[in-house]
């Protein structure tokens, strides 16, 4: 059971309240509502003793569920920050401690469902549920983590993600594909969010594939780059754009990063990913690089 829809402490920053739409992280934000908890007076009065007692212990309070939300919020075990499930705001009744803002686990454990999409994806040998993941549209991730080689921080071997694309009214796969790559090899290899440079920043890259692509019995396109970095092997940056087959039918955008080199997951991989994909419920509709594309339904 997931949080239901509410406005909910924004894991990134926590300052903020974010609306969860009871799956995953909406772009709304506001600030935090305050309440301030009355303090009863004694009968006749009180002592101004009294009263400043009674504001301590009330603060006392607020300092602990404080110190509770920094630890619920604080950072993993791996340097990276945690992604908890939202902690209930004034507004909202409380939920079981615990609960992920990761993609929810299907009733099959060897896929990923992206709720929000409409569609799941195969979760192949190596690749586990995304933990302690900024990115909030993480679909999968490499098992384990390790020592950037440039600007510190921790990597990872391998990272899909997967968002709706809303941020213009061009629907053509291919100029969505074409359009986002660049973005997602500077985002995976060149500056992170804390404008570090996990990998010395990127140096070079080419175009080793692209082209049109069956995807969840949709027409898609796909382009992937491989990057240079100035440190480390670098790696591979793949952009795939298809029409979501569940309301108003946006496109999706399904990036892949996957570090060069024998430590990081088989190229293939993206191949395998890409075939696997289905809508949700529809185990038969696949697709992948060299199918058959036929017009959309």
């Amino acid at each position: 059971m997931t949080p239901p829809p509410g406005w909910y402490p924004d894991p990134r920053p926590p300052h903020q309240e974010r609306w969860w739409d009871g799956t995953a992280w909406t772009e709304h934000r506001r600030a935090p509502a305050v309440t301030t908890a009355a303090v009863p007076r004694p009968a006749g009065g009180g002592s101004g003793r009294g009263r400043t007692a009674a504001l301590a212990a009330t603060g006392a309070v607020l300092v602990a569920a404080i110190v509770t939300g920094a630890l619920v919020l604080g950072t993993g075990d791996d340097g990276t920050g945690t992604r908890t499930a939202p902690a209930p705001s004034a507004s909202e009744p409380s939920e079981p401690a615990g609960q992920s803002s990761s993609p929810p686990a299907t009733g099959d454990p060897s896929r990923v469902e992206d709720q929000l999409n409409g569609i799941t994806f195969p979760l192949l040998d190596g690749w586990v549920r995304p933990k302690y993941v900024t990115e909030d549209d993480a679909v999968m991730t490499t098992d384990g983590t390790y020592d950037c080689p440039g600007d510190g921080g921790v990597c990872r071997h391998g990272l899909v993600l997967s968002r709706t694309v809303t941020a213009n009214d061009e629907k053509s796969p291919e100029a969505l594909a074409k359009g986002d790559i660049a973005d997602a090899a500077e985002d995976a290899f060149d500056h992170d969010t804390l404008d570090r440079e996990p990998y010395g920043g990127m140096v070079s890259h080419e175009t080793v594939a692209s082209g049109p692509v069956a995807v969840a019995g949709r027409a898609g396109y796909y382009v992937r780059w491989r990057v240079h970095t100035a440190k480390g092997p670098g790696g591979y940056v793949q952009s795939l754009v298809f029409p979501s087959s569940v309301g108003t039918e946006s496109p999706v955008l399904v990036r892949y990063v996957f570090d060069a080199g024998g430590e990081g997951p088989p190229l293939a991989d993206m191949d395998r990913i890409t075939k696997g994909i289905r809508p949700i419920g529809d185990a038969g509709t696949g697709g992948g690089v060299g199918s058959s594309i036929g017009p959309p339904d």
